[in-house]
């Protein structure tokens, strides 16, 4: 369908974005970009609707089929904002806040917000519920109309009608969740790196027809990331039916992040993202059944966080904690489909866990000990310090775990920083290109010990008393060939050590010879 637009370039997109939040910046009534990037995020949001609501109308009409908007007269975007001169100053404040008020067209009815917080769908499950659900945690915290109808006359400007224009504003789009990210970084809220994201993805491999799940899923990058991987696998037209209606699901508890996956998954091609608003914790794990469960779970849960008496309750009485960290493990655990359910070995995870994670007893090793014992825990990534800087310095870890059946033995691959590195940090972030090796070796059969991989057998982490009470579960096992593992050896074990090493590099040097001498005949 030919567009009707003028195309949008990157260099023109990033001037209208950027004018815009220039113009935001005088209004005294938001406070810094956690302000502004919302403002923006739901004026856009309403546009990018728009744009696509006219193109669907414009396919019914080619078809001759009767086309339901999501949004009625007068309240699309083209009824209220496409004119510059259109409604401004106090006029557009009470339009956008108030229950009741006059609309554009002169009538009275609910204002902008009450309207589409009331959507619903007749029939449940259609973009309706997605915008209602959208706007419940949205206020517009701007005061000065004359300043909101300046910024909405330049997001006027971008056109959400071609793919390329949404994959440019998608980039854009990333960088300011990023800056997000910045300014979040005093109320606790840590977001996964992308080399990070990537990785997970990568290495846990979702194929097409697998359902994937983030139950806490901030502003959408596991989910992005797999919808990216799972496009390049769709050959046909119901390939894409299954990757839009049942591949990509998602939960999130807070209304901003909520508001920013759900622009993040449309900018990116999800027509309609299959995003749960609330908490994860909040369903009893025994009311968790076979129809809830998932082939793969990504995620990056929160941690350090305290979860309050009631969602303690909805764990078992021997696992409750107020550790956050510790019951969305339990939930994975829960959630992951079991062997033979339409899942062959059944369901995997990659999770993010803080240190604590794998040293913690108590509760903690009570929790590590189902995991053991009922699922395959088959590797745990260590990542370098700093990968998280500036947001936290907490050092953290990959856990890629099945229902397959119970750990036998656990491989450890330890990523190490770049040589002449100490530490990550905003300036200088980990890149992709620093687990090629690990990805490498992650997917090799069978896996191989070297200087940056080892594997410890389950016996060796799960320790007991003699009455068979667990003593411990410490999964927080060093690298035995670092140079700080190999200062804390006894000597007999640091000789017998260098005679492998010495052995080896015999055999190697045998090899070797051998290959040239084979040349020279």
């Amino acid at each position: 369908m030919k567009n009707k637009y003028p195309q949008t370039t990157a260099q023109q997109l990033g001037s209208i974005i950027k004018s815009a939040r220039d113009i935001m910046r005088k209004d005294k009534g938001l406070n810094g970009d956690l302000d502004r990037l919302p403002m923006l995020t739901w004026i856009m949001f309403l546009k990018f609707l728009d744009d696509m609501e006219r193109l669907r109308e414009q396919e019914a009409a080619l078809t001759g089929e009767r086309y339901r908007p999501a949004v009625e007269l007068p309240y699309r975007w083209r009824d209220w904002a496409s004119r510059e001169d259109g409604i401004t100053g106090e006029e557009l404040m009470a339009f956008i806040n108030q229950d009741e008020a006059v609309r554009p067209d002169g009538t009275r009815g609910p204002g902008l917000f009450a309207y589409l917080r009331n959507l619903q769908s007749a029939n449940g499950g259609d973009r309706r519920d997605v915008i209602a659900n959208v706007f419940r945690g949205v206020i517009n915290r701007m005061v000065n109309g004359y300043l909101l109808r300046d910024v909405i006359n330049k997001v006027n400007g971008i056109h959400f009608s071609s793919s390329e224009e949404i994959h440019l504003l998608g980039h854009l789009y990333e960088s300011m969740l990023r800056e997000m990210r910045d300014a979040a970084r005093d109320s606790g809220e840590f977001y996964t790196p992308r080399p990070v994201v990537q990785f997970m993805v990568e290495a846990l491999n979702p194929q097409l027809g697998e359902t994937i799940l983030d139950p806490a899923c901030g502003t959408g990058g596991f989910l992005v990331e797999t919808f990216e991987h799972l496009s390049q696998q769709c050959r046909t037209v119901q390939d894409r039916r299954i990757l839009q209606e049942r591949s990509i699901f998602g939960q999130e508890a807070k209304s901003l992040p909520y508001m920013l996956v759900q622009m993040n998954l449309l900018l990116h091609g999800l027509e309609f993202p299959n995003i749960t608003y609330g908490n994860s914790l909040s369903v009893p794990l025994k009311e968790i059944g076979d129809k809830n469960r998932v082939d793969i779970i990504l995620t990056n849960p929160p941690f350090g966080g305290e979860e309050e008496a009631g969602i303690k309750s909805n764990f078992p009485s021997d696992m409750q904690t107020a550790e956050t960290a510790l019951l969305f493990l339990q939930l994975i655990m829960r959630k992951l489909k079991r062997p033979g359910q339409s899942a062959g070995k059944g369901g995997r995870a990659a999770v993010v866990v803080p240190n604590g994670t794998l040293f913690g007893d108590g509760v903690c090793a009570r929790i590590k000990e189902e995991l053991l014992k009922k699922f395959n825990l088959h590797a745990i990534v260590r990542l370098p310090n700093g990968v998280f800087a500036p947001y936290t310095a907490i050092p953290t870890n990959l856990l890629f775990f099945e229902r397959s059946g119970p750990t036998k033995e656990i491989w450890y691959y330890e990523i190490p920083l770049p040589e002449g590195r100490k530490s990550y940090s905003k300036t200088k972030p980990m890149q992709y290109e620093e687990f090629s090796a690990c990805l490498q070796w992650f997917k090799a059969g069978p896996r191989e010990e070297n200087e940056h991989a080892w594997r410890v057998g389950v016996e060796e982490v799960l320790k007991y008393n003699d009455d068979g009470t667990l003593l411990s579960a410490n999964l927080d096992i060093k690298n035995p060939n670092s140079a700080e593992a190999l200062e804390h050896l006894p000597p007999e074990q640091l000789v017998e050590d260098i005679l492998k090493k010495e052995q080896r590099i015999i055999e190697i040097m045998n090899e070797i010879q051998n290959i040239i001498e084979a040349k020279n005949l």
